[in-house]
């Protein structure tokens, strides 16, 4: 079974070809951080609140993705949602090349270097077992295009791609805009996925005043 992390990874990618959509750099980093964060209160390791985050069991997960961080939150001390989610993000280039790396070990993607022009290499990651790529996009799918009561880790999932814009990336307009009230309902259902959108958000709206602020 792969993790949070990995189908985060995975929903990514182009159905051909092997390469990624195109997202903010920001959205790639926080992408990561919220899942791994969520995928930590899927463990029952943390829980959150409005104003912390905070610690319920120290016991590692065995899971390399995760015990890094678990170990962090163990050792240091009280923070809210929104400081671990810049945490993480300053170290997400890391645990995506750990990610795909596992999905490479598993035989699920193949990593291949392409030049272009002859001088700019590319890195692709076309799937060799499509069924567990294909298995993420459509359950999510099924979710937003139905009105049934998601799965706690697919709402988790919807909430933390619709909060980096990740769905802006995968569906067409049209598309994006039948699915939004379903978004919107989904993000509701999940409290903890409620909690690491407003932290994403605080975040993203932080650095663009910043940003704005040098211009």
């Amino acid at each position: 079974m792969v993790g949070l992390v990995e189908e985060i990874v995975l929903l990514q990618l182009r159905d051909e070809g092997g390469s990624f959509v195109r997202v903010p750099t920001w959205s790639l980093r926080y992408s990561i951080a919220g899942a791994v964060l969520m995928e930590l209160a899927i463990e029952n390791r943390i829980d959150n609140d409005l104003e912390h985050l905070f610690l319920i069991d120290d016991t590692p997960t065995g899971d390399g993705l995760l015990d890094p961080t678990l170990a962090e939150i163990a050792a240091g001390e009280r923070n809210n949602t929104r400081f671990w989610i810049e945490h993480i993000a300053e170290r997400a280039d890391g645990i995506r090349e750990a990610a795909l790396a596992r999905l490479v070990d598993q035989g699920i993607l193949e990593e291949r270097d392409e030049r272009f022009l002859w001088v700019f290499r590319t890195r692709r990651y076309p799937a060799v077992d499509g069924q567990v790529r294909r298995e993420v996009k459509l359950r999510i799918m099924e979710v937003l295009l139905s009105d049934e009561i998601p799965d706690p880790r697919d709402a988790m999932l919807i909430c933390l791609a619709d909060a980096c814009g990740i769905f802006r990336a995968l569906l067409s307009a049209r598309e994006l805009t039948e699915v939004t009230p379903r978004i919107d309902q989904v993000a509701r259902l999940d409290l903890i996925g409620q909690t690491m959108v407003r932290a994403i958000d605080d975040v993203r709206m932080a650095v663009a005043a910043a940003t704005a602020g040098h211009l």
